[in-house]
């Protein structure tokens, strides 16, 4: 494993406004160095948290979709983030891992936000992913995931979780304590980017995009503005605190139903 670095684009996504999007993070992507390798975008990069998704649903074939595949073969990079796909019928948030190959990954959300009525509109995904880029195990989430641990529990099979969001201000603290401690209790690096502004529906963000250390540690936090946030993945510490500090070899085993 070598280091892996990401940029986290902590964004004030436009409303509703697919074009937009990708007009605003392309000029972002500009400002990147060569020594990124992966990029995050936010949960519903393209819309914004919406429930209106039979009118702003793109295929995978869509235009932003391909717009992606563009971006990250010019780039030599992955990004990632989640955006409202039609599939087969039902709508998903979902996650997608967009390689400087031309392979795309993804990941549909487990959790669907109750309270917001995503349920309602979005199905729901039904299985965990990990996808795996330069020796690195990486775990996918998107926001409301980063609730539940169970169905995330690190089973010696990923490295570094990212998850993408669209979480409220006003539940700040609940992001950033819950990020830190799915790195701790899985013994992995985890990331962490969010919006700011107001959206469609008047709520507010103030971002909190961060990474944090297997330990714990603090690898950085942003607040408040839209702005890029590097994250560096370290092997050593990583690997080190799993053998110094086993802490995986007295968890408790157990079956999803």
């Amino acid at each position: 494993m070598q280091p892996l670095k990401l940029c986290l684009m902590q964004a004030q996504t436009r409303w509703h406004d697919p074009a937009g999007n990708r007009q605003l993070l392309a000029k972002w992507f500009d400002e990147l160095s060569d020594e990124v390798d992966v990029v995050v975008l936010p949960e519903m990069f393209s819309t914004g948290f919406t429930m209106a998704c039979a009118e702003v649903f793109e295929t995978m074939q869509g235009e932003t979709v391909s717009w992606l595949k563009d971006e990250a073969d010019h780039q030599n990079r992955v990004i990632c983030g989640s955006m409202v796909i039609k599939d087969g019928g039902s709508y998903y948030n979902r996650f997608l891992w967009v390689q400087p190959d031309g392979v795309v990954h993804s990941y549909d959300k487990r959790h669907c936000f109750r309270m917001g009525g995503e349920h309602k509109h979005y199905t729901a995904g039904s299985r965990r992913a990990v996808f795996e880029w330069r020796d690195w195990r990486i775990c996918p989430m998107i926001c409301y995931d980063l609730r539940f641990p169970v169905f995330f529990r690190n089973r010696e099979d990923y490295d570094a979780i990212i998850c993408v969001a669209n979480w409220p201000g006003v539940r700040r603290q609940a992001w950033n304590t819950l990020l830190r401690a799915r790195a701790i209790e899985n013994q992995v690096y985890a990331a962490g980017a969010n919006v700011v502004g107001k959206d469609g529906n008047g709520v507010d963000y103030t971002g909190g995009s961060a990474g944090y250390g297997p330990d714990g540690s603090i690898l950085g936090e942003v607040f408040n503005t839209p702005q890029l946030l590097m994250v560096d993945l370290d092997p050593e510490p990583l690997l080190e605190l799993r053998k110094s500090f086993p802490v995986w070899q007295d968890a408790d085993p157990f079956e999803l139903r």
